[in-house]
């Protein structure tokens, strides 16, 4: 079989010519190689391990803004979602070392567009190692009718300059500019802001147009993501200004809509 690209489809005066492709069955570029596997047992271990031991850090990162927090490997991570539907933007940093840092593009090639439980976080080149390793999803979406699914490694993360190319005005007030803020906090710069992992989010791409769509989180109060840490890191999180992100940027998101976000991390008991 093939198909046809129809007339005026092409570029540079080659629109009037067609052209037939071969169909193929598409191919999984990176089916699930062992080395990003986990043993799952011992996770679900060291997670059992973290919530019977110490809780070191409880705190609320206010809506509009960002914290940073820093976690040992080993230790465990709970973020909750602890009033109104809200999604969050984390950035990820080895803590000794904050050239190497979290990598969403080949996260997402080496497990998937959204990010499930045995998932894990993968740092940048030529480093190439987890950073953590998702171990508790209290929402449990799967992929919807639209192919959306939730936590995606896919969106870059919003900010005031791409605010301005769609609306032409000049704004400060985005998840970029939050993790700047607190980036710069902890003794970074806004070059150290890279892309992110969406918490909560709803996304996917349109059938027709392969355009990146999103729905409203259906993160509820009490939902949470746990993962936990696999080498020493310094943590991220923004409170999206769009909320559960059911409102497209550049469209005016009433303060209403946006909320807080709950951090816990917890340490395993010495032995």
């Amino acid at each position: 079989m093939s198909r046809v690209v129809p007339p005026g489809a092409g570029w540079c005066g080659r629109g009037d010519k067609k052209r037939t492709f071969e169909i193929h069955e598409p191919v999984v570029c990176y089916d699930k190689p062992a080395a990003a596997q986990v043993d799952r047992a011992e996770y679900d271990r060291k997670r059992q391990a973290a919530l019977m031991g110490d809780v070191l850090q409880d705190f609320i990162v206010p809506k509009k803004s960002a914290k940073t927090w820093t976690m040992q490997a080993g230790d465990l991570c709970r973020v909750t979602v602890v009033e109104g539907s809200q999604v969050g933007d984390m950035n990820f940093w080895n803590l000794d070392n904050p050239a190497e840092r979290f990598y969403s593009g080949k996260t997402r090639q080496l497990h998937s567009s959204h990010l499930s439980v045995y998932d894990r976080l993968w740092s940048s080149l030529p480093h190439l190692r987890p950073m953590a390793t998702v171990v508790a999803d209290s929402i449990k979406y799967g992929i919807d009718e639209d192919g959306a699914s939730v936590h995606d490694v896919i969106g870059t993360r919003c900010d005031d300059y791409t605010y301005k190319l769609i609306t032409g005005e000049d704004r400060w007030g985005s998840c970029h500019s939050y993790l700047t803020k607190a980036a710069e906090e902890a003794g970074l710069a806004e070059a150290d802001v890279h892309d992110v992992w969406n918490i909560f989010m709803c996304t996917g791409f349109t059938k027709d147009t392969h355009q990146y769509f999103c729905k409203p989180s259906p993160a509820r109060k009490g939902d949470y993501i746990e993962f936990v840490a696999d080498m020493p890191l310094l943590v991220a999180l923004s409170t999206c200004p769009q909320g559960d992100v059911s409102t497209p940027v550049g469209k005016a998101v009433p303060d209403e809509m946006c909320h807080p976000l709950g951090v816990q991390v917890f340490r395993a008991a010495a032995l």
